[in-house]
């Protein structure tokens, strides 16, 4: 491993970086295919997925202040014999340490590549005439037809992914704990997601986050205190993430496995194929469009079989945030929903206590039903949930927000009207459609419209929509349909 800084200006630095880990040993083909494809749309993505892991000490949650303060950033995937280094000029120095990458960062950076450029040259190709995706992802580099021709094309794609990133691990009990949050909460709700992480941490189980900052990084944070307790050596603290929002929510330095997903539905599925148990804590947009996910799945018949415990946690400070959301749950999808979560309040021990039984449990499910400790195969999830959602004008205004909708169908649409908001408060490309042409417009009944708004409303009076909580403008109007 080498490294050679060339510059170091007050703010920016050029640096050579070699790779750690698996892209260390790479075949010449390997290493000719990586420099070639490192250019177009794919070296766009791969460069500014790179900014924000660089620039790890910004406290933004904006995609464009990062660009704008960075313009002349650049890198390059430099071929020698014996493999690759990347080739930075005007890279934040916040990467740096006495002239010497971080580690971790160096980590980082090496999993974007690996995920965004060599991922992408195995699995993708780009299409004539594609439409972009508007949440900034992998734009026309669609899927390769005869992929697409697999009957489980996603499920395997997902899969493969995650084990190209030696995430898969086969010889291991279920103890996979993914929790998730909110980037914008409050002191109090951050040091309560590190309590529950604690308690996890000394019960031997592992976090796997959204990978940012706040309700993603406190229980990590609060699991390596647990593991350290009781001297475990190796935890795990995975992050996913995915192009779209990464800039926003650059991974927290705790992340010691990263992996970056095509797109945000991928990244949910992986989610939810890792996941051993799942804790929610409070959150804004993103974190309903993940619990919509998660409950428009595991309401599906076909999973009737599948277990997966799943508890909403929050401290007493949050003043009854997840009975708000169970009553919005209710109000629109029905009681049926409740069976499918708890609720437990201001109490880490109950919480973690719950996600080690629940381990016990899973692991006897997955041993009954031969599905895989490491990746849950036969949890079936529903084409329309997992469909990439293009988040634009026409179609959100074209979303069905009614209840007199079959269930499995309007928990589609609410995942997908939520997905809207993340872009438009967070992603790049929605943040532009925004700002050009105003605010997404979500339209549906009076009851449907009535419970969203409030709920959002309340989002936004908590500043649960962005980090900067003073400056939020709504990217949405909410209208009523007679």
């Amino acid at each position: 491993m080498s490294e050679t800084v060339t510059s170091c200006r007050a703010s920016v630095v050029d640096a050579s970086i070699s790779p750690s880990g698996s892209m260390e040993l790479l075949s010449q083909f390997e290493v000719e295919r990586l420099r070639k494809i490192g250019h177009g749309e794919v070296y766009e993505l791969f460069r500014r997925c790179a900014l924000a892991v660089l620039n790890c000490d910004d406290s933004f949650d904006s995609a464009d202040e990062v660009y704008s303060r960075y313009p002349d950033f650049s890198i390059e995937i430099v071929q020698r014999t014996r493999g690759i280094k990347l080739r930075l000029k005007n890279a934040p120095a916040c990467a740096f340490v006495d002239g010497v990458i971080i580690n971790g960062v160096r980590e980082h950076l090496f999993a974007v590549l690996r995920d965004i450029v060599f991922v992408s040259s195995e699995l993708y190709r780009p299409q004539d005439n594609a439409e972009p995706r508007s949440d900034g992802d992998f734009e026309s580099i669609r899927v390769n037809s005869s992929v697409n021709a697999q009957a489980d094309a996603t499920k395997n794609l997902v899969f493969d992914v995650l084990r190209n990133a030696g995430l898969l691990q086969p010889r291991m009990l279920p103890d996979l704990i993914v929790c998730w949050g909110g980037h914008a909460i409050s002191r109090e709700e951050y040091d309560y997601s590190k309590a529950v992480g604690y308690q996890l941490g000394l019960r031997g189980l592992d976090i796997c986050t959204g990978c940012g900052p706040g309700a993603m990084k406190g229980p990590m944070k609060g699991a390596t205190i647990g593991h350290s307790k009781q001297r475990l050596g190796k935890g795990r603290y995975i992050g996913i993430s995915e192009p779209g929002i990464i800039a926003a929510e650059s991974p927290n330095p705790i992340v010691n496995h990263l992996v970056v997903m095509p797109d945000i539905e991928k990244r949910l599925e992986a989610f939810v194929r890792v996941a051993h148990g799942i804790i929610v804590f409070p959150g804004g947009a993103g974190t309903l469009e993940e619990i919509l996910f998660l409950l428009g799945t595991l309401m599906d018949p076909r999973n009737a079989d599948i277990y997966l415990p799943v508890v909403f946690a929050a401290p007493a400070c949050s003043n009854g945030y997840f009975q708000r959301i169970d009553r919005f749950l209710v109000d629109t999808l029905g009681e049926e929903v409740r069976r499918y979560y708890k609720i437990v309040e201001d109490d880490p021990t109950s919480v973690a206590k719950m996600m080690k039984k629940g381990m016990a449990r899973v692991s006897d499910s997955r041993r009954k039903t031969r599905d895989a400790y490491y990746y849950s195969w036969l949890l079936h999830i529903p084409e329309e949930m997992k469909s990439p959602f293009d988040v634009n004008h026409k179609n959100m205004a074209a979303l069905q927000l009614s209840k007199d909708l079959p269930t499995s169908e309007l928990v589609v649409n609410l995942r997908r009207a939520f997905s809207g908001i993340v872009a438009g408060n967070v992603k790049e490309k929605g943040v532009r459609l925004v700002r050009e042409h105003g605010p997404f417009v979500l339209r549906g009944d009076q009851a449907m419209m009535s419970a969203m708004d409030q709920l959002l409303r309340e989002f936004v009076d908590a500043g649960r929509m962005k980090l900067i909580r003073e400056s939020y403008n709504p990217c949405y109007t909410i209208e009523p349909v007679q």
